[in-house]
Formats: structure tokens, sequence, C-alpha cells
């Protein structure tokens, strides 16, 4: 198995000082909650990357439908009346002209279309909670008004929940947690309500289906019972199934523990209790969440809790750690360390699966659940930084899974005569979502050429170059094959028709956008010295294409969004309102070929300006950051990490702002970059922590990898 480099030096990464004290320093930022978050619009959550549980204060979902998702738990709409799945299989879009040949694309085409933007879409497994009883055994309907003295408490270094309350005078606790490689989730209440038989446990199901792009802060209809259907399977009295079918896809929930009956609360609902056999104070079970073929792997909740335990202190221990708190006197280094914290462990419930993760991770739905591939880069990037190569691997794997399809998408389809074009919107099964903006953005192309580097980086070794020899190749070749050769100006030009990262521009005028034109550049040039160190020949093609690229478009002493867009374009609102990713020439991207930092600086604070800051959200304030950073503003780099605009709540959900619901993961993830980058430094950079403050910041860093 390969081994990154700094685990086994790890302790001359410390400078002869004592190591951090890690698990101080998490623990002092574990989350609480209280009486006052009855209402809370966001859960606490443990999980394990590709499984997630999210709860209210009771340590469930008692009070809060909050939701249960996973990387696999997917399903397909039923087709409309008078459509077929031939019609589905048929579909083709609109055919657009790219420089005199018509190019098919996936968008167009009516009620086939917005089927195939919404779905598959991806499932709420379904909710857990305490049912309680009055003296007479009545089930009681309860809201939070009836919980009193209310504490909650996740212990991040173990991934364990505790949660305590009391209901009608009797105190009730409960302990949740997650396994670390199942849907399986231990549960451990106590109360003396056990005892007399007023305290139990209901499991429920909802309908789920792509009616929504938003689906948050709950996910799922608890109404429409009819459309879908559930069936229990008991074997004895210590292990039970349910069954539940939505359309063709069936989930499969096992409860198990200590001895229990079970029952469905009545034809009509798909809503089951569990009630313990035994009159103790005390009631453990497991409930794990799978498809119907699974088989259950942890035997009871005390199992679970230690599993957890054991995976989150590996996690904690084993990886890159930053501290900007014990050494540092600017008062704001608390926050940030917080965020960090906290990130670090929500990165790894929501953002650590088998397949890149939705905007929103495990908690609601955004965009019906579907992952971005060009979005994939601010999510999960910074887990090369923070040397989580067993969390990132998981997922860089969609590229060699998507790479047929990709190569059909490219050659087939679009009619390209070489390469793979990645999609921009998909689902675990590949296909590119119908869309314009779905079809024309193309900065996701080089994203596995930044991965397949990082990795080399920490593992420079044959076995990662011919791993990822398929992808890089094939990336390239559609990179060099979109670039088209301009015979008036005696360059390759990209676009249009094409999208840039902000998405505010028309795609038939956008040509040569500086940030795609830079990071076609690097990424170009990673691809040709990947076949150098394979002892491989460099496709003439790719070096004609790198060597003859349009250079970044310069207006009035700084660069231009794209190639003739209008010189007032600083002062019009249609360019302004968006991402601002003209910083990312020098700081997202490493100075490319062509680039003037000088110009790029300038370029960046002319941003600052101009932009509407008003309209940033998240991954734009670490972009800022780390733009200034590179730009040699520590003091503003900073500021951005800590903009009022870019908001974390209380158990560290990244505020989706006014652009879409919370969380809005992006954010977290380019934190973590950003900081990784400021903290270790990047190619070229000097000294220790250079992207802070020299002032009032004591940074410590151990077991991270420099950026590009």
């Amino acid at each position: 198995m390969l081994r990154p480099f700094f685990i086994l030096t790890l302790s001359a990464l410390t400078n002869g000082l004592p190591s951090i004290d890690r698990q101080s320093l998490v623990r002092r930022f574990n989350p609480t909650r209280n009486g006052s978050s009855l209402s809370a619009t966001t859960p606490m959550q443990v999980g394990n990357g590709n499984f997630a549980f999210g709860v209210d204060v009771t340590g469930l979902q008692t009070l809060l439908p909050f939701a249960t998702m996973s990387s696999w738990g997917w399903k397909n709409d039923t087709l409309p009346a008078g459509m077929t799945i031939q019609d589905v299989e048929d579909y083709k879009g609109v055919s657009w002209y790219n420089h005199g040949r018509l190019v098919q694309y996936d968008f167009g085409g009516g009620g086939v279309e917005q089927w195939l933007i919404s779905n598959p879409n991806r499932v709420n497994l379904g909710r857990i909670g305490l049912v309680l009883y009055s003296v007479e055994g009545e089930k009681l309907s309860i809201t939070g008004d009836d919980l009193t003295n209310v504490e909650q408490e996740l212990d991040l270094w173990t991934g364990k929940l505790a949660s305590r309350f009391s209901f009608q005078g009797e105190t009730i606790t409960v302990e949740t947690a997650v396994a670390d490689d199942t849907g399986c989730i231990g549960i451990v209440i106590g109360s003396s309500l056990l005892k007399s038989g007023r305290l139990g446990v209901f499991l429920d199901f909802p309908w789920s289906d792509g009616e929504a792009k938003f689906s948050a802060p709950f996910v799922g209809n608890w109404n429409a019972t009819s459309n879908h259907t559930t069936m229990l399977e008991a074997s004895g009295n210590s292990r039970a199934s349910i069954f539940h079918t939505m359309v063709a896809a069936t989930f499969k929930t096992t409860v198990m523990g200590e001895k229990f009956g079970i029952s469905r609360d009545s034809p009509d609902v798909h809503r089951y209790t569990v009630q313990p056999s035994k009159t103790t104070t005390t009631f453990s079970i497991t409930v794990e969440y799978g498809l119907p073929e699974d088989e259950p792997k942890v035997s009871s909740a005390q199992n679970v809790i230690d599993n957890s335990a054991s995976a989150w202190e590996e996690y904690w221990t084993n990886s890159g750690f930053v501290d900007v708190l014990t050494g540092s006197t600017d008062s704001r280094a608390a926050e940030l360390q917080r965020r960090i914290i906290l990130s670090r462990y929500l990165m790894k419930v929501n953002e650590a699966g088998d397949t890149p993760p939705q905007e929103s991770g495990l908690v609601n739905d955004g965009w019906y659940g579907k992952f971005h591939m060009e979005m994939y880069f601010w999510h999960c990037a910074h887990w090369a930084l923070w040397n989580n190569w067993d969390l990132l691997r998981r997922s860089t794997t969609i590229y060699s899974r998507f790479l047929d399809s990709s190569i059909a998408r490219a050659q087939v389809q679009q009619g390209w005569p070489a390469g793979a074009r990645w999609p921009k919107m998909t689902d675990p099964s590949g296909r590119s979502s119908p869309g314009e903006i779905n079809n024309l953005l193309i900065w996701q192309q080089p994203h596995p050429l930044i991965f397949a580097l990082y990795e080399y980086r920490a593992f420079p070794v044959k076995e990662v170059l011919e791993k990822w020899r398929d992808v890089v190749i094939e990336t390239a070749n559609w990179m060099s094959a979109f670039a088209w050769y301009n015979e008036t100006t005696g360059v390759y030009d990209i676009g249009p028709p094409m999208y840039i990262t902000s998405e505010d521009t028309s795609p038939n005028v956008t040509q040569n956008p500086a940030v795609e034109l830079a990071y076609w550049r690097l990424g170009l040039d990673i691809a040709s010295k990947w076949m150098i160190n394979l002892g491989e020949e460099v496709p003439d093609d790719w070096t004609k294409v790198a060597g003859n690229l349009a250079k970044l478009p310069i207006d009035n002493g700084t660069y231009a969004v794209y190639e003739g867009i209008e010189s007032d374009f600083w002062t019009d609102k249609a360019y302004t309102n968006d991402h601002p990713t003209l910083v990312g020439l020098h700081g997202w991207l490493p100075p490319t070929s062509g680039l003037n930092v000088t110009i790029a600086q300038i370029t960046a604070e002319k941003v600052w300006v101009y932009w509407n800051v008003s309209n940033f959200w998240g991954w734009d304030f670490p972009m800022l950051a780390m733009s200034a950073a590179r730009n040699g503003d520590q003091e503003k780099a900073v500021e951005w990490l800590l903009h009022p605009l870019f908001a974390f709540d209380d158990v560290g959900m990244p505020i989706g702002g006014a652009r879409v619901p919370t969380p809005y993961f992006p954010g977290s993830g380019a934190l973590l970059l950003a900081i990784a980058m400021m903290a270790e430094g990047w190619d070229g950079s000097q000294g220790s922590a250079p992207g802070f403050p020299s002032n009032g910041w004591d940074v410590r860093a151990e077991g991270l990898n420099r950026a590009l």
C-alpha cells in the first residue's frame, strides 16, 4: 500500500517543537446545542462520507425530519404519461455550430430533457425517532415544548453524539454514532421510561422524487404514502428488516440489538414502532440502511461506537493538521480555528464518499442530489494537501469509471477527433444531465490532471503514473481537440461556444476567457510532463496547441474576462455579479506560461473594488484569500476567510446565503484548501506559514503538502 512520505517523517515536520496537542484542540470545538436549538434548520451529523445521519437535539430525528443520506441511495421516477424508456434512450439534444462544424449537445427536447435532468435523484433513506407514551399507554405527539434541560454535545474526536433531556420530569439520554464503513447507526437509549414501557423507537420512510430541484432543510414527502410501499420481515425478537420500494428502487433497513417487538403503526402509513422487550433502563440497537442484497456487518451498538471512535482517532491523528490558535494573539484566531476543525469533521462525514459529493453533501438535496464535476475540485482537492489519500482515492476513481462514457460523449456524440469530455452535472452512471450550461461549461476538463499531479507529488512512483495514464491522455486529447486553430491570427482559440466559470457570459461570443486559457496551459503542461515521466512521446497536437494558445486577454492594463469583451465590463453588473474568478489567475492557479504576475495582482485588486461582494458565495472567499496570499497581501487573505458574508453556523455548516440553500460545502472544501496553502506554502513560497500575517499569528502545520 502506498503511504505518503509525511507519515514516516512527521516528527521532522514539527521543527523540533512538541507535536500539536491535536485531541485537545479538536475537542475544544465540540459543537453543543441546548433548548434554544429546538428549531435549528441544520442537523448535528454523524457519518462516514458514504453515509450520514442528521439529527435534532434528541440525538435522533424525533422532532425534526432531518435526512439520512448516502452516496448509493438513488432512484428513477416513473416516466411521464406517453413517454417510454425508448424515448429516453433515443434522446438527442440540439446541435450548435462550433467553428463551422455541428456539435450535438444534451439540451433541448421538452419532457425527456426534464426527466433526464431530475433523474436519477438522491433519496432520504428514512427517519428514526423516539416514541413516547402517556401513563395510560397512549402514543403522544410531542414537540420541543415538551422537553426540558436539553443538552447535546458531539465529540469530534470519536464521532459520538451524546444527547440528554427531560420529559415529564424523567431524564432521557441518547448516544448516537455511525460505523466507519457501512450505513449502520448505533443507538443507546437510557431512561427509567423504558422500564415502565413509556419509551420506544419509531422508523418512518418518506417518498422521494425529482419534483424539486432543491429539497432543504428536509428531504422527502411524508404524506404521499400511496406512492411507495414498505414490507416488514421479522427474524425472531432481535432482528427485523423493512424493505422500502419506490418505483423500481428498493432499500433495506435492518434493525438489530436487544430483544424488541416491531409493528407497523397502520397499513396506511410507513411508520413502524420498535418496543423494547426487557423492562430495563437501557436499550441499544443498530439500524443499518443498505440495498436488498446487503447483509448487516455490525452486531451491536457498542461495536458501532467503538468502530467510530477508532476511525475518527485515526483520521485526526494520521493526516494533516493546522493550529492557528495556540500561539496567536490575533482575536480572530479562535473563530478561524473553529471553522477549520468543524470543516475537517464535516468534510469526512459528507465529502469522503465513493463518488464526488453534491453541493450539500449528505445533509439535504440540491440539483436533485446530483454532483457537479466542475465543483469536484473545490469539494475535494483539499484532501490532497491534508494527506487524506485514503478518502480522496475513493472518489478520484470516478475518472476511470467515467472514461468510456466521456470518450463516447466527445467522439461519438459530439464528433471530436479524440479525447474524453468530462460531464458537468451527473450521477453515478456518468450520464450528462441535459442543460445548456451543463453541456457548454469546460473548466471541469483539466481537474483530473490536478488530482493526478498531486497524487504523483505525494507518491512519485511508476504505479501512480500508470494508474492515471489513460485518464491523462484522453483528458489532454480532448483539450487539444477543442482548441481551434485560427488561421487569421495564427493561434489556437478556445470557444465559442462555451460557458466560463461564472456562467454569466453569452456562450456564442465567449472566446479565449482568461481563466480557462490559463487552466488549459497548465493542464497541457501537466499532461506533457506526465508522458515524459512515463517514458513516452508527447503527442504533437498537445505541443502545438500548448505552444500556440492565444495570449491571455488584456484591456487597459488588466486581464479581461474574455477576448473582445467591452472595455467597461468592470462597471457592467452583467459581468461583475457572480464568481470573481479573474482573481484565480494567480492564486487558485499557480503562475502559468505567459502570465504577468503584476497585471494579475492589479486585476485582483480591481476585482475587490468593482465586483459585487454581496453576491459572493461559497468558494469565492477562499479563492480570493488564495489570490491575496500568493500576491503577498496576507492580511487581506485572512480578511477574506473571515468575511461576514462567508459564514458558518454553530455546528460548522457553511451558509448558502441568498444564492443556494445551506449547507454549501464547496465553501468548506475551499476553506481547507486555502488554509493548507497559506499554512504550508506553495511552490516557490518562502518561510513558515507564508500566507498568514507575521503580526499576531503563530501558525503551526503538521503533515501537509504544498500547493502548486
